[in-house]
């Protein structure tokens, strides 16, 4: 059985996985000058945000977890949250 953490840094990770592709996807089509090449900087987008999501998804799955929150933080708030 996966566990819950593991669970939750791979839902995280396809979250931004699709962010990640999506933001590349309309840079490339938006830029004409990226445009003309599309058909090479999109397939370089996909695997770049399969590579980065990981990374990018490990600072925030944690985040994900009610216990990793006491009352204080949750009035406090951090750097993504606000």
């Amino acid at each position: 059985m996966i566990s819950t953490d593991t669970w939750l840094a791979g839902i995280c990770s396809m979250m931004v996985n699709a962010v990640l592709f999506g933001a590349g996807a309309v840079i490339v089509l938006s830029v004409p000058a990226f445009a003309e090449h599309a058909k090479y900087l999109i397939p370089a987008v996909i695997v770049a945000s399969f590579l980065a999501a990981p990374f990018l998804a490990g600072p925030i799955a944690p985040r994900m977890r009610l216990r990793n929150w006491g009352r204080e933080a949750w009035r406090r708030g951090d750097l993504i949250s606000g």
